[in-house]
């Protein structure tokens, strides 16, 4: 099951810039279009927590 299109529309980075996520369906992550952060999505439900994340500025590394 895929994510709602509405909820990709205002689903946003956590860390203070709140840039936009790219969702890629395959990988079930969601990527930060300005830092890099990469955030999974487990059971079609977003983890959009910094201390999970990875990659990215300021994020852990993969």
């Amino acid at each position: 099951m895929a994510l709602d299109p509405q909820l990709l529309e205002i689903l946003a980075c956590p860390d203070t810039h709140h840039a936009p996520l790219t969702y890629d369906a395959e990988a079930q992550t969601l990527t930060c279009t300005e830092c890099g952060r990469i955030f999974e999505v487990r059971d079609d439900v977003p983890v959009l927590l910094l201390d999970e994340a990875r990659g990215g500025s300021g994020g852990q590394p993969s």
